[in-house]
């Protein structure tokens, strides 16, 4: 793992400095923007999603806007602004500062230059408080909460076992049997999980709100044309706060409920009834055996290896996969194929959307292949991941009632953060208002 431990996060660095690039604001764009900064509030959560895919998110429950959570234009000159935070149907309007005041100033200037850097900002706080959370509980657990959490594996397989679906034995062996696979396997499961989290929040940044403005030039999209998802930009924010839930869950049930991965129950150090039990299993560590794929990012001394439920390695695929299954497409990417075979008429879709349908399956699929076959989850360790996936896609916006605290972070460091759904749709120049951006097309 030495030459691993720079290459892995140089690759998450070059993820994130190339989607700060990318996604940056050219100085033509910002040239032509209005002076009326604040004249435009935020577009209504109306469900762009279904302008084709069916799917209602985001939805004013599942992302950023519940009931009475439109905010009012931010004024630069005004000091103060009101925030509307709340649950479910119990609202309350707060006061905090509004760092308009401050979007003249460099640090200020250079988010609104290079919008993306936010997003690396908040992709570190999420990642690394919960790498924290886990590393305290690895740096605190007891003597017997390895006994506890192999309880609860062996607990998980007697009940696999009660619904007929304790099949991670005959899966690896069919991998192990063939040995090119399981390399491919190994590696999917170490290296895939965190660059293509981070490669997928890029893509989905530039696909719902980079191709979107309108006064910029892009390779491939004229001035004033948008060829961007019609979701826009709340369709980001709620993915990125969907995957913010899930680490929060996850963490609350593996500190509370401790479960072994399959691996280590075949560990030969341990005495006991349970330990040869778990040992009869014939459980194979691949990854971090002599030929396996160690990563940096799961062999630390501060790793909690008794994570296993849920499998977040799912979760985050499943809801990838779900997002890049069902994103809206512009409306001259949606063409479909009528054919008719004597009174019957068939539509295909429009290869875009047969490839998206494609990789939104098998990334997932893929993922819950790898996280089987190295006997790093149970089957239902994925059935929780997807729990918490659906959960956090429906409650995220759940984590809205802390912009009052992330506004006074931001007025004590003087800094004003561009907010996407306020100023990279519109151009006074171009005559399209919110509405109109999610359906105008070429």
């Amino acid at each position: 793992m030495g030459a691993g431990a720079v290459l892995e996060p140089l690759v998450v660095i070059v993820l994130l400095f190339g989607g700060t690039w990318i996604n940056r604001v050219t100085d033509a764009a910002l040239s032509r923007r209005v002076s009326r900064r604040s004249s435009f509030g935020y577009p209504r959560a109306s469900s762009p999603d279904s302008l084709e895919s069916g799917y209602t998110t985001p939805t004013p429950k599942d992302s950023l806007l519940s009931p009475g959570a439109s905010f009012p234009p931010l004024q630069p000159d005004d000091h103060w602004h009101k925030r509307v935070i709340g649950i479910f149907s119990l609202t309350c309007s707060v006061t905090s500062p509004n760092t308009a005041v401050f979007q003249d100033r460099l640090l200020s200037r250079l988010l609104r230059k290079l919008p993306f850097l936010v997003e690396c900002w908040y992709w570190a706080l999420v990642y690394w408080t919960y790498q924290l959370g886990r590393a305290f509980t690895a740096v605190t657990l007891k003597e017997g909460t390895v006994d506890i959490a192999r309880g609860h594996a062996l607990e998980v397989i007697k009940l696999e076992e009660k619904l007929g679906i304790f099949w991670e034995l005959p899966i690896q062996h069919f991998f192990l049997r063939h040995p090119l696979l399981m390399t491919w396997i190994n590696s999917i499961y170490s290296f895939i999980h965190i660059p293509g989290t981070i490669a997928f929040l890029v893509w989905l940044y530039y696909y719902t709100i980079t191709r979107n403005r309108i006064n910029e030039p892009q390779p491939g999209k004229p001035r004033g044309i948008v060829s961007g998802s019609p979701a826009g930009p709340l369709l980001y924010q709620a993915r990125r706060l969907t995957l913010a839930v899930c680490n929060l869950l996850a963490f609350v049930v593996f500190t509370l409920w401790p479960c072994m991965p399959p691996r280590l129950l075949s560990d030969p150090t341990i005495e006991g009834p349970e330990a040869e039990l778990g040992r009869s299993y014939g459980f194979i560590d691949t990854v971090h055996g002599e030929n396996g794929a160690k990563s940096v990012w799961t062999e630390n001394r501060f790793c909690n290896k008794y994570a296993a439920m849920p499998s977040l390695h799912f979760g985050y695929s499943l809801m990838i996969g779900l997002t890049i299954m069902t994103i809206p497409l512009p409306t001259h990417h949606r063409r479909t194929l009528r054919i008719r075979i004597g009174r019957l008429g068939l539509r295909i879709p429009s290869w875009r959307r047969l490839l998206c349908t494609m990789l939104g399956f098998l990334y997932p699929f893929i993922i819950l292949v790898a996280i089987v076959s190295t006997a790093n989850h149970f089957i239902l360790d994925a059935v929780a991941g997807a729990f918490v996936c659906g959960l956090g896609w429906w409650s995220n916006g759940v984590l809205l009632n802390l912009l009052p605290v992330e506004d006074y972070f931001l007025w004590l460091v003087r800094i004003h953060k561009p907010e996407p759904s306020r100023m990279q749709l519109l151009d006074s120049s171009s005559g399209w208002d919110s509405d109109e951006s999610y359906t105008r097309h070429p």
